[in-house]
Formats: structure tokens, C-alpha cells, sequence
């Protein structure tokens, strides 16, 4: 894996834990087979749903969608801070949490979504990812960063939704990363609008505290694992806020329009990483990696656990979903 890939701070152990209600583990496991089936019916029938209008094809995705977040045991809220659709081509950017974050955000917003490579190597959901009209990013390969930037370009130009996570990767919630700004510059060379989309996950017991831990897939965590736990975990509600658009030319470069994005999503003063969660002890194992987001120009951040930075030119990572590593070997540089 590429050292210039950027990365969470977040593990399972720390912040992907439940403290609410639980479900039995058999209703669990009917949850579990519900949602499953879901999303192989919609891969199954999508082929078909290609065929159909523009119209009714972006209302059945949406219904789908929203049935399998249900499905799985969590209700969406969503609060619209916007007007309507926006004309011409639309870059959502949203904080990233979790595997959910991908058909809650197509239960509002379908879109092509932007992914990693080896995701078109899969059986089945590969060809069927492309069938889709996802856009494959290699993210391990810098030199592959002009032609992805492109490709998105070219998606926005030709009126299309584009669904991105621009940190980089997952977060549990408490805090997020910076916003990468290599594919703000998409929108900007086509004129594109940003629509910022904030992600919050809570339980029925903190419906106004912290977030819900159960949903965080972070680190190391293996899916089954994340799937299993969201499943047991009774009182989910996920929370959509669909904020104002900021046009790409509204702001002087792809930077400036990252970090207003950012701002729009997490807040100003949002922490560039996670706050410490109610359980977690003090002392060594209670005490947060630390985090790594865009250095201070003409200073290096410091390297994780008194290693050495690694590498000495910052150079724009991709801004792409992905699980980050739990211990990272150097800084991730904005670009």
C-alpha cells in the first residue's frame, strides 16, 4: 500500500463499539440475511434498471437504497439546508464513516460513485460496480492521480452526479480528516457544483451525544465483523443533512474550495481527528494516535510513535474512500 495513501487515527478497539441496546442475536441475523439479500437483488436487477428512463430509474434507486439502510436496522432522518436540484454537473462531498455512507447517500442523492481499482477485479460486483457507471481510481499509483482527475471531470461535464469522500478515508465520527483536494480541481475545470452532505450516525440513548460507534468501520476491522455489529446494535438512526451547494467558482482554487467544503461538512473549528470516547480509559491505551492531515507549510508534521517522517515531497493523495491502516508509517501530504 502506497505511504502517501492518507489514514485515520480511529481503530476498532477504540472507537467501533456499541453502548446502547442490543438486539438478540436470531432477529440479528434476520436483519443480517435482509440486507444481504437487498443488495444482491439490486446488483441482480441492475442490468434491467439500466434500461429504463432517467426519471424512474433515480426513483427506484433511491427507494432500494433507503430499504437496504433499513433493512440493516438503521432509520435515516434527512434535512434538506438547500433548494432544489442544481443544474448541470454535481459533486457531492461527505464525511466518511462507514460502508452505510454509500446507499444512505444514495437514498438522497444517487450518483457514480468513485472507487477504488481492485474493486473491478471482484466476481460479480465488479462488472457489475461498471455496469454501474463507478469510476475506478488507482490509488496506489500517483501517476494514475491527472487521469482519475479527468475522469471526473468528464463525468460532471456530461451532467453527471459524482459521489466522493474526500478524506480520504473512514473516520468513527468524533472528529474527520482533512479534505483531500485533488478532486475539488474535477469540479472546478468543469464548472461543476459542490454540494457538501454531512453523515451522523446516533443511538436512541445519545440521540444528541456522541456518535454511534456501532456504525464506525475503521482500521483493521473486517467486515463481517462491522456488518455483524451494526446488525446487533438496536437504535440506530443515520442523519443526512444535504447542505447549500457552493459553486467551484466561487472559490480561489481547489485548496480554498476543499477546506470551505470542510468547514461545510464538519464545522469550522471540527477537531482533525477523533475525540475520545466515553469508555475509553486514560492512560496507554486510551490515548489517540496521532493524526495525519495536511502539514504546515515549510514544517513536517511528526511521524507516528517517534518514527521518522518517511519521504520528503508532499504530493497530492487520492481522494478516494478507503480503509486506512491502523498504523500509518508516515504523514499523508495534501496536495
Amino acid at each position: 500500500m502506497s505511504p502517501w495513501l492518507p489514514a485515520a487515527p480511529c481503530t476498532p478497539e477504540g472507537c467501533a463499539r456499541h453502548t446502547g441496546a442490543a438486539r438478540a442475536p436470531l432477529p440479528a441475523a434476520l436483519r443480517l440475511l435482509a440486507g444481504c439479500g437487498l443488495v444482491l437483488l439490486g446488483a441482480t436487477c441492475l442490468p434491467l434498471v439500466r434500461l429504463l428512463g432517467a426519471g424512474t430509474r433515480t426513483r427506484l434507486t433511491r427507494r432500494w437504497a433507503r430499504t437496504v439502510v433499513r433493512a440493516f436496522g438503521v432509520r435515516v432522518t434527512v434535512r434538506s439546508h438547500a433548494p432544489g436540484p442544481v443544474a448541470g454537473g454535481e459533486l457531492v462531498v461527505a464525511n466518511h464513516i462507514s460502508w452505510l455512507d454509500i446507499p444512505l447517500i444514495a437514498s438522497v442523492l444517487p450518483g457514480r460513485t468513485v472507487a477504488k481499482s481492485e474493486i473491478r477485479r471482484w466476481p460479480v460486483l465488479g462488472p457489475l460496480a461498471a455496469l454501474g457507471g463507478t469510476l475506478f481510481i488507482d490509488r496506489d499509483r500517483l501517476r494514475a492521480l491527472p487521469a482519475a482527475v479527468r475522469a471526473v471531470t468528464d463525468a460532471l461535464r456530461s451532467g453527471s452526479r459524482v459521489v466522493v469522500f474526500p478524506e480520504g478515508s473512514t473516520w468513527c465520527g468524533r472528529g474527520g480528516g482533512a479534505f483531500r483536494p485533488a478532486v475539488f480541481q474535477a469540479a472546478i475545470d468543469a464548472d461543476a457544483t459542490v454540494r457538501p452532505v454531512r453523515i451522523a450516525y446516533r443511538t436512541a440513548r445519545h440521540a444528541t451525544g456522541p456518535a454511534a460507534g456501532a456504525v464506525a468501520f475503521v482500521g483493521a476491522d473486517p467486515l463481517a465483523a462491522s456488518l455483524w455489529r451494526v446488525v446487533r446494535a438496536a437504535g440506530l438512526t443515520a442523519r443526512l443533512d444535504v447542505l447549500a451547494p457552493i459553486p467551484a467558482s466561487r472559490e480561489a482554487g481547489r485548496r480554498a474550495l476543499a477546506r470551505g467544503a470542510r468547514a461545510a461538512v464538519l464545522g469550522p473549528g471540527s477537531p482533525a481527528g477523533p475525540l475520545r470516547p466515553p469508555w475509553q480509559a486514560t492512560g496507554r491505551t486510551g490515548r489517540p494516535r496521532p493524526s495525519t492531515t495536511e502539514p504546515v507549510a515549510g514544517r513536517r508534521p511528526p511521524a507516528p510513535h517517534g518514527r521518522p517522517p518517511a519521504g520528503t515531497s508532499p504530493t497530492p493523495p487520492y481522494a478516494v474512500p478507503h480503509r486506512p491502516r491502523t498504523a500509518p508509517r508516515g504523514p499523508a501530504p495534501g496536495s
